[in-house]
């Protein structure tokens, strides 16, 4: 009955044009650095007043990419400058279009909506696919979360606190800075843990770069010590941490929470390719630091993992240095845990049609913090069991993010081309282009990421040289395609005006797509392929829990 009373209320205080599903998502912008007022324009502007736009705009696009930085990406960014030193830096730069490429996306679905991902995945698609998106989505992200309490743990046996300490206090402070009710302060508070990213600044000056060599590694293509199945299967894992399915869900339903809407987009878009420079610059620098701290010694070439890593720069690099390292691997780990719980409770949110915004008091939305709060304990609680596999639990995690990825994205690339969900905001021909050849390249890295994990025995060059021409190929059909497809369009005939203040109809006024068979079959084919990964991955990973 309360829950019918607060579905009512809600319904009755958003205007009945709009999709919005909490109330809480209608009003003012408000931000870490000040407040948009609702019905306010964006024009005209003098630069200072467009910065202090910009400046309370940005948080979701910032806040998903460093969260992305986290103790995962710490760990993977680390692995590559000990092993292959500078060489692998290129990964990184081709990883920006990337990022930036996909948030987009998201960044006008959250607008130009007022709904999440989630949400707009079972009123399209159906009960079937959203399951099929946002439970998956809920197995990935509970595990990604103990990850993160990993990273805090091997961060804090550097400064010989235990696990039993460090976790629960983390888990406090995740729950504390995110049940305060305002969504500014959570903001701020986020803001102020991501200015502990600095921190890697003095790190780099203290493993003295070779500026030429760094430069040689960013732009010029290559592996130190060749070509391997191994060095292969780490740039997989590079992309894996860097991109993750739950960034979309993140930052769609961040952006619909902070009340942003389409006059806004221009902002948010400059927000999202501040924080994808961002994210790049420091996984650049992190594995700039391992590369020369491990250089030419005994360690280099073998890691073990960001403890280790720790421990190795503070004998190499001096102690200074090690606590540096450590700091910001709890750091980093407590923002990627904040992100990814805050997206799955998002996602529960859209999913069960509760209220779910950051701007509600806990007693106006239990159920949402309440998941939150839950998520963060098991999460704890997996990682302090005496004995429990974390190096499985890490492993696996990558392996699901790479699976699961290219079925989000192609959820995400069919919204962006769905006129009655996005009206004058949909894809444009050459983004379709970009978006459907990244779409393949994930698709591909996934693919080898499975064979390989499954069949160790397998020539991954080999299998990346063939899967590529076979990408290839498919992509050029697939362009034509879609290339004709667009010319079909008819033109949009919006003025500025107008598309700065279309939005999405309420969901029960929207006629689902009939979909076609191209569609059919490309959903049906990803759902297969992901079925069959899983279950392969799932019979490697009782292996490897058994083997001993």
């Amino acid at each position: 009955m309360a829950k019918e009373k607060a579905r009512r209320a809600d319904a009755k205080a958003a205007p009945g044009n709009t999709a919005v599903l909490d109330a809480a998502h209608l009003g003012d912008i408000r931000g870490a650095f000040g407040t948009i007022g609702e019905h306010e324009t964006n024009t005209p502007r003098t630069w200072r007043r467009r910065l202090l736009a910009l400046a309370v705009i940005m948080g979701p696009g910032l806040i998903v990419m460093v969260g992305d930085n986290d103790a995962g990406g710490v760990s993977t960014y680390a692995q590559a400058g000990q092993n292959y030193g500078t060489s692998l830096l290129w990964t990184l730069v081709l990883l920006i279009p990337v990022l930036i490429v996909n948030q987009e996306m998201v960044v006008r679905l959250g607008a130009v909506t007022g709904v999440g991902h989630g949400r707009l995945i079972f009123e399209r698609f159906g009960r079937f696919w959203g399951w099929f998106a946002v439970g998956d989505l809920f197995v990935l992200n509970f595990l990604t979360i103990a990850t993160e309490f990993i990273g805090i743990s091997l961060g804090a046996a550097y400064f010989g606190v235990t696990p039993y300490l460090a976790v629960p206090l983390a888990g406090i402070l995740l729950i504390g800075i995110t049940v305060t009710g305002r969504f500014e302060t959570w903001e701020r508070l986020m803001f102020v843990i991501l200015f502990g990213n600095l921190l890697i600044v003095p790190l780099v000056i203290l493993s003295h770069p070779n500026i030429g060599q760094v430069a040689h590694g960013l732009v010029v293509p290559s592996m130190q010590g060749g070509v391997t199945s191994t060095g292969v299967l780490l740039i997989i894992a590079i992309v894996g941490t860097t991109v993750a399915p739950w960034q979309l869900f993140f930052q769609q339903s961040n952006v619909v929470d902070k009340r942003i809407t389409p006059r806004w987009i221009p902002y948010e878009r400059a927000d999202t390719v501040i924080g994808a420079f961002v994210v790049v610059i420091g996984a650049t620098a992190i594995m700039v630091a391992a590369a020369f701290a491990f250089n030419g010694t005994l360690a280099h070439g073998n890691f073990v993992d960001a403890g280790h890593v720790a421990a190795g720069i503070a004998h190499y690099l001096g102690s200074a240095a090690g606590a540096i390292f450590a700091l910001l691997l709890i750091d980093a780990s407590i923002i990627g845990a904040s992100a990814v719980t805050l997206a799955t409770s998002y996602a529960f949110g859209d999913t069960f049609g509760i209220r779910h915004s950051l701007h509600r008091p806990w007693r106006e939305a239990k159920p949402f913090y309440a998941s939150y709060t839950a998520l963060v304990a098991l999460a704890a609680a997996l990682v302090l069991i005496p004995g429990a596999p974390l190096g499985l639990i890490t492993t696996s995690v990558q392996a699901l993010a790479g699976v699961l990825l290219p079925s989000a994205s192609l959820f995400l690339l069919l919204l962006c081309n769905d006129r009655e969900v996005l009206g004058p905001w949909v894809n444009r021909t050459w983004l379709n282009v970009l978006a459907t050849l990244i779409l393949g390249v994930l698709v591909m890295l996934s693919l080898i990421l499975v064979v390989s994990t499954v069949f160790s025995s397998v020539n991954v060059p080999l299998l990346l040289a063939i899967l590529s021409v076979v990408m290839l190929v498919a992509l050029v059909g697939i362009t034509v395609f879609t290339t004709r497809g667009s010319r079909a369009r008819p033109p949009d005939t919006f003025e500025r005006e107008e598309r700065e203040t279309w939005r999405m109809p309420s969901l029960a006024l929207l006629t689902r797509p009939v979909p076609s068979r191209s569609r059919l079959i490309a959903l049906y084919a990803m759902r297969g392929y992901l079925v069959i990964a899983v279950l392969l991955l799932l019979v490697k990973a009782v292996q490897l829990g058994t083997a001993h």
